[in-house]
């Protein structure tokens, strides 16, 4: 009875190892949640409408009549350009893992999508199934290019912005976004960045500086007269950039949870803030609110509060649109004439500068109960300086690569159309259209 017993005993133990091994690895299995999913779906579709008809509409409002297909048609076909490109190797080289080059650059192990299963999930997001984190990080590669656009509008040969955009995504867009949310170093020093203030806006604000600078001044830049031939299709793209934000922000939750909440709650009121901010500054200085002020406010407030809508709660949210609305301003108003470059619609002026401005009040304004940080006003100053420094090696780097592109390019096959064409616009000259 007495070794019936003990044998008992042991099986019973064994029983119970097993079945704790059977939990221990059934918690370990990733679950995909069905409402993070269809959260995440969404948002992918309200990203990728930020690009086309967002940004489409809200640039070729803006330029003048002759050009309006050329800047519209950017935006397509970048969007077309940075799919294709993304599921190549852009996914692979952003949210692979990279060895021992991880700290700069993921791998090739998932060129091509190699790997992607019905069930699969990344670590990053372990409630949604791969393909759609895939497909929602697929918007932001399409975007952020795309954004890069309206720096040179009305010059560009449409051939070499093609190249460009696809050496400069592989070659910029890809180290960065893995520097800071593929497992790179921006993001283990510790740099905040919720949903792209310097993967995104920083990155393409300085490119399209840089861009702008390397093409030169449109022909008749100061004397003729290049005001936006159609102010509704610039609104219209401003109010869909609006909305589609919300996938932006709140997506990158990647969950449909509180903190997705957090973030739409903060983008909301930094926009209204910002867009508030700027008609105000622009009404004491210039008279007069004009559409296009407020609407550019708005867009400032979306940029601004982009690396921080995880991150910080409303009141970090209305001091970030305050900083954007006033800094924004500035940067499109007054600093592009005080340096005389000719950035046309103002990339830097608002997504290099809102960028700028919000990834750095990020280390102001965090909140730990939010975003797992704490920043200057919880005590921790040295957050602030973490930002200025994954701002900082995101400009030299941005800068220095794309300067090196742009310059290959135009030794090899000419950045600029002839003055001919430039004069008759690029409808006409490049796609044998125009717009009646």
């Amino acid at each position: 009875m007495a070794l019936l017993a003990s044998a008992g005993a042991a099986l019973a133990q064994d029983s119970t190892v097993v079945e704790e091994t059977v939990n221990i690895t059934t918690a370990a299995a990733p679950v995909i949640d069905t409402g993070d999913t269809a959260w995440m779906l969404t948002s992918t579709a309200l990203v990728l409408m930020m690009t086309i008809p967002g940004v489409a509409l809200f640039y070729c409002g803006m330029v003048r009549k002759k050009n309006v297909l050329d800047v519209a048609v950017q935006s397509f076909a970048i969007c077309a350009l940075a799919t294709v490109l993304w599921f190549v190797i852009g996914y692979s080289l952003v949210f692979s893992d990279g060895g021992s080059l991880n700290t700069y650059i993921g791998s090739l192990n998932k060129v091509f999508l190699r790997g992607l299963s019905l069930e699969g999930t990344h670590p990053l997001a372990p409630t949604i199934p791969e393909s759609v984190f895939m497909m929602f990080q697929m918007t932001f590669a399409i975007i952020t290019p795309a954004l890069i656009t309206g720096a040179f509008v009305d010059r560009m040969k449409f051939s070499s912005m093609l190249v460009f955009m696809t050496l400069w995504s592989i070659i910029v867009y890809a180290p960065i976004a893995h520097w800071v949310w593929g497992g790179g170093f921006l993001g283990g020093m510790g740099v905040l960045d919720f949903a792209g203030g310097t993967v995104v806006h920083v990155n393409a604000g300085i490119a399209g500086l840089v861009t702008c600078i390397v093409i030169g001044k449109r022909k008749g830049y100061g004397v003729d007269n290049m005001a936006p031939h159609n102010l509704i299709l610039s609104l219209i793209g401003a109010s869909l950039l609006w909305v589609g934000w919300f996938g932006f922000n709140a997506g990158s939750a990647v969950a449909s949870g509180a903190r997705a909440g957090m973030a739409m709650t903060t983008t909301q009121i930094a926009t209204g803030v910002a867009a508030m901010t700027w008609m105000f500054v622009e009404w004491i200085l210039r008279g007069k609110p004009s559409v296009l002020g407020i609407i550019s406010g708005a867009v400032a407030g979306l940029v601004a509060i982009t690396p921080a809508s995880g991150f910080v709660g409303p009141m970090g949210a209305l001091f970030i649109g305050i900083g954007a609305g006033v800094g924004c301003y500035i940067g499109a108003v007054w600093l592009k004439h005080a340096f005389n470059y000719d950035d046309s619609l103002d990339v830097f002026g608002v997504h290099g500068t809102g960028g700028l401005i919000g990834a750095i009040l990020t280390g102001v304004f965090a909140e730990k109960a939010i975003g797992g940080t704490s920043g200057l006003l919880e005590g921790n100053a040295g957050q602030v300086w973490l930002q200025v420094e994954g701002c900082l090696v995101t400009i030299i780097w941005c800068a220095i690569a794309t300067f090196i592109i742009l310059k290959v390019i135009d030794l090899v096959m000419g950045l600029r159309v002839d003055e001919e064409s430039e004069v008759a616009g690029l409808d006409i000259s490049l796609h044998g259209e125009t717009v009646q």
